[in-house]
């Protein structure tokens, strides 16, 4: 595949190869992209006829790149007599500085041409390739190409503009220019996406950050951000390199929702840039301790939609919390059921933990109290809607088969719940970590009841429940004679046995009997699952392994942050340790960006990750990942209107310094420092 560079700013992204150039594809999402339209699929440029290579790309800031392009191919033996220089930007629209140099001794003439077209296509339409349905008409104007898609109601255009005079035509624009010796020539390209509305006019006018806005806008609103949170002073430059690169890709990931005005984290770039309901909380849960000010957008989101009514074409039922929200003509003509979808098992425990340790560094009492409809509702849900078999256990099974996902934790994919012999069982499925979510959402809810609701009767009940579903667990699901928890149970009741890296989101819920936690530890980093950069998704002796399988065999930075957070939660320092380390010698090879998944290779094979083909980046519970590692080295806990720090710092990684920590406590600072040599390099 291609190398591809991507520039983003709230709602809208733009996805090109290293040349800058857009061509129309299915196989992946390159375009201009805005709330799930791309409205750009073709932006070619030419010189003189010829396409041109890339000598070298800025991709310094997240809103902008620069390209540095000459024509034909590189040759030792013939210096180019021209270049080209593509500035461009995300800036609310999208904008490209065009500048051709000429290099030679002479006056040059030159025809520039930009082939430009919009698909209008929808995210999944790209996805599962499928055609349009409405109608794309073009308007040629001087120095303007209009392209508007209607079907029905729904109404996008792309309007194309240019500062210097440009022959237009419904397939571009050339410009024939001519050039003095070791001069150049500038034109300013500028692509509005327009996003109407019922009232037919462009629906993010209303929105604080709507409009075109400037450069320095951008720098400024991200800087503030970054400036806000805890300052890190450290000897392992692989951790300050990730931290720096985490907190700029949260500021970059950061949208406006339509619904409420307000700034959210988007789940990833490309196929992920709006709310997902298991990815937001996640990320939440990473990022609480260094930007608290970011959760209560997500948690008050989430509740306004959470579900409160049966739907089966949407997956939802009363209380339980949707999975994602999407702004797109498939959407919009319920082609698919993701306005919004609520096909997710997880996303409901996970709100209830997630208000839970909001308040824990937080102290928001008030929100937790007008919360409290909203918890309430979660946890029923767990209890009636979410216990399909009656059996006291969280399943899941869709109600759309045509659309709905079958799978329906976090490994969503068709193929990711196997038997160890490669086997699939039938539905419903109730995997592992659902109930470990069910446990510490009754156990936190508990606490909520008592502190703040004024209901100590219910609160007994839900630490009741949660001692219950604890003992029957560890009954059901533990295999005994491997001596590991099964990945899930099928529709009878019998164990889906493969070995997984779910065992280890036990140990974050504290559902785990503290007798087998050793043993549990033993198989997450013994080499069927840790690879020796991470814990794999899947054993590699499991019958559907595959080191380059989505959730089979795959490396998720994620996933090893929350084993990394249980290791911890059980005691086991040293072994949290080691995943921190192998996550951040990871990210080394990719810049101090932790892409969404890697392969499951071993690291005496390959000696450097091997990215996943198609995995997004920046992804927000990668960039979060950094994160959760740090407080998980430094031991931050809180505890009432204290800040716990127990600080165990890997080997090697020398001096951890983080510098105004926030929380209900005000601004506190953590220091640790690793036992051996600290020259910060062996990370």
């Amino acid at each position: 595949m291609k190398e591809l560079v991507s520039i983003l700013d709230g709602n809208t992204f733009m996805v090109s190869d290293r040349e800058g150039d857009i061509e129309p594809s299915f196989d992946f999402p390159t375009g201009l992209f805005s709330f799930d339209t791309r409205f750009l699929s073709k932006w070619v440029l030419t010189l003189d006829g010829e396409r041109l290579h890339a000598l070298s790309v800025d991709t310094g800031e997240s809103y902008r790149t620069r390209f540095f392009l000459a024509p034909g191919q590189p040759t030792h033996y013939l210096d180019a007599k021209a270049s080209v220089i593509r500035n461009r930007a995300i800036v609310g629209s999208f904008e490209e500085e065009l500048t051709v140099l000429n290099h030679s001794g002479e006056e040059v003439e030159f025809s520039v041409r930009i082939e430009m077209a919009a698909d209008f296509a929808d995210l999944f339409e790209i996805k599962h390739a499928r055609q349009k349905r409405g109608r794309t008409t073009v308007t040629v104007t001087d120095n303007e190409l209009r392209l508007v898609y209607r079907r029905e109601a729904f109404h996008r255009e792309t309007v194309i503009r240019s500062s210097a005079p440009a022959q237009v035509d419904a397939a571009g624009m050339t410009f024939r220019i001519r050039i003095g010796r070791n001069s150049e020539w500038t034109t300013r390209l500028h692509a509005s996406t327009i996003v109407y509305g019922a009232r037919g006019e462009d629906i993010r006018a209303t929105l604080p950050y709507g409009g075109s806005r400037s450069a320095d806008a951008i720098r400024a609103e991200q800087q503030e951000l970054i400036d806000r949170a805890p300052k890190l002073g450290c000897d392992c430059e692989p951790l300050a390199g990730a931290y720096r690169r985490s907190l700029n890709d949260l500021a970059a990931l950061r949208y406006e929702s339509i619904a409420l005005g307000v700034r959210l984290i988007a789940a990833g770039l490309p196929w992920f840039m709006t709310l997902f309901g298991r990815d937001s909380i996640i990320t939440s849960l990473q990022v609480l301790p260094f930007l608290p000010e970011l959760i209560p957008p997500t948690i008050q989101m989430l509740a306004g939609l959470q579900g409160h009514r049966v739907d089966d074409f949407r997956d939802e039922e009363p209380g339980k919390i949707l999975h994602e929200l999407r702004y797109g003509e498939t959407a919009g003509f319920e082609e698919q059921p993701h306005s919004p979808y609520y096909g997710s098992a997880d996303s409901t425990p996970l709100f209830v933990i997630l208000i839970d340790e909001y308040e824990r560094w937080t102290g928001d009492v008030a929100l937790i109290k007008r919360l409290e409809p909203h918890v309430r509702a979660a946890l029923e849900w767990i209890d009636t809607y979410g216990d399909l078999l009656g059996t006291g256990y969280l399943w899941y099974r869709t109600r759309n088969p045509e659309t709905g996902l079958q799978n329906q934790c976090w490994k969503d994919s068709w193929d990711a719940i196997s038997y160890a012999d490669g086997r699939m069982p039938g539905f419903p499925r109730a995997t592992c970590e659902l109930q470990g979510y069910a446990y510490d959402a009754k156990i936190r809810a508990a606490r909520l009841a008592r502190t703040f609701w004024d209901d100590p009767e219910y609160a007994d009940r839900l630490e009741r429940e949660a001692a219950e579903l604890k003992r029957r667990f560890n009954h059901d699901f533990w295999i005994t004679d491997r001596e590991y928890y099964a990945l899930a149970l099928d529709a009878d009741g019998r164990q889906v046995d493969a070995l997984t890296s779910n065992i280890g989101h036990l140990l974050w819920s504290g559902i785990v009997d503290e007798s087998r936690a050793g043993k549990v530890v033993e198989h997450l980093l013994g080499p069927r699952l840790f690879s020796g950069w991470g814990v794999r998704t899947l054993a590699e002796d499991a019958g559907r392994y595959n080191p380059i399988g989505y959730h089979v065999g795959t490396v998720w930075p994620f996933d090893n942050s929350i084993i990394a957070w249980g290791l911890w939660r059980y005691g086991f320092r040293d072994e949290a340790g080691l995943i921190c380390d192998t996550m951040l010698a990871a990210s080394r090879y990719f810049d101090g960006r932790l892409p969404e998944a890697f392969a499951g290779y071993a690291r005496s094979l390959t000696d450097y990750p091997v990215e996943y083909p198609t995995a997004c980046s920046p992804q927000a519970w990668s960039t979060g990942t950094p994160l959760l590692l740090l407080r998980v080295m430094l031991g931050l806990e809180p505890q009432g209107e204290h800040l716990i720090i127990d600080p165990a710092v890997p080997p090697g990684m020398g001096r951890v310094e983080l510098l105004d920590i926030p929380g209900r406590w005000g601004r506190v600072d953590a220091l640790g420092r690793s036992r051996g040599p600290q020259d910060g390099q062996d990370t």
